[in-house]
């Protein structure tokens, strides 16, 4: 299983296009590293070629990833200031994938898809160690992992 497999995956259970999908698991992918470390990223990203550089192509905290100015970013940007680089790089992924049109919903489904996927390629105690050291990833999207 290649990263562009789990795109096609996700696609298929949410509806959404392609390149919005590519955009969803490639945000997803980068809150996790940023959020888990790279030590425990480590085994997903081997198990997943193409998941490295799709996290990096979608990096949650480069400049303007927030998506810059308006209220998304404003908030963002001060959320992040008072919670820390970790906590930011969720508030950002969320805000990018907000930003891009996605509903609360289908960035959920989208997560979830991900993480099944990312069980079958890197194992279950890889996964759960991930989400488990996002704390956050539950609460904002309504996980059930």
């Amino acid at each position: 299983m290649n990263a562009q497999d789990i795109i096609n995956t996700v696609s298929a259970k949410t509806g959404l296009d392609p390149t919005k999908t590519e955009m969803a698991v490639g945000t997803i992918l980068s809150v996790l590293e940023y959020e888990a470390g790279d030590s425990r990223i480590a085994g997903l990203f081997n198990s997943v070629p193409g998941a490295e550089d799709l996290a990096h192509s979608y990096d949650v905290m480069a400049q303007g990833a927030n998506g810059g100015g308006g209220l998304l970013g404003s908030i963002s940007s001060a959320l992040g200031g008072l919670l820390g680089e970790k906590a930011s790089a969720l508030v950002n992924g969320i805000a990018q994938l907000r930003a891009s049109g996605l509903e609360p919903d289908q960035i959920k489904q989208a997560t979830e898809t991900l993480l099944q996927q990312a069980k079958i390629a890197a194992g279950p105690d890889a996964i759960k160690e991930i989400v488990d050291a996002v704390p956050g990833l539950k609460g904002q999207l309504g996980l059930n992992h």
